[in-house]
């Protein structure tokens, strides 16, 4: 049924945001034609969280790491900006990072049960 997803950051400078997930974060990527590039995720998680819009729901997406100060200080110096400090949260510890051309993105170590074998 269903083998996998595929999410799309809508950015101001798609080379800019392209250029980070390659050369910074270093994620394998195919180049579909002209540039264009899709990158491999590692394997991720859905949850539902309540909303109280009745207009519908807003996605979010976070990055997530075994160990949050170790990957924000390996990512510091790839001169990679934060915006956030680590905060404690009852699923876990979480900050944000920015991407050029982008915005901003989550970056979490989980503290909750998970169906992925590294967090679970």
């Amino acid at each position: 049924m269903i083998a996998g997803a595929h999410t799309i950051l809508y950015a101001h400078d798609a080379d800019a945001a392209r250029a980070f997930f390659r050369d910074v974060l270093e994620l394998d990527s195919v180049d579909a034609g002209r540039g264009w590039l899709i990158f491999a995720l590692p394997p991720g998680e859905l949850a539902c969280h309540p909303t109280d819009d009745p207009a519908g729901g807003v996605a979010e997406l976070y990055l997530m790491c075994p160990d949050v100060e170790a990957t924000r200080a390996e990512l510091e110096g790839r001169g990679v900006e934060f915006v956030a400090p680590i905060a404690e949260a009852g699923f876990g510890r979480l900050t944000r990072l920015r991407v050029p051309g982008f915005g901003e993105l989550g970056l979490y170590e989980p503290r909750h049960p998970s169906p992925l074998a590294e967090f679970g």
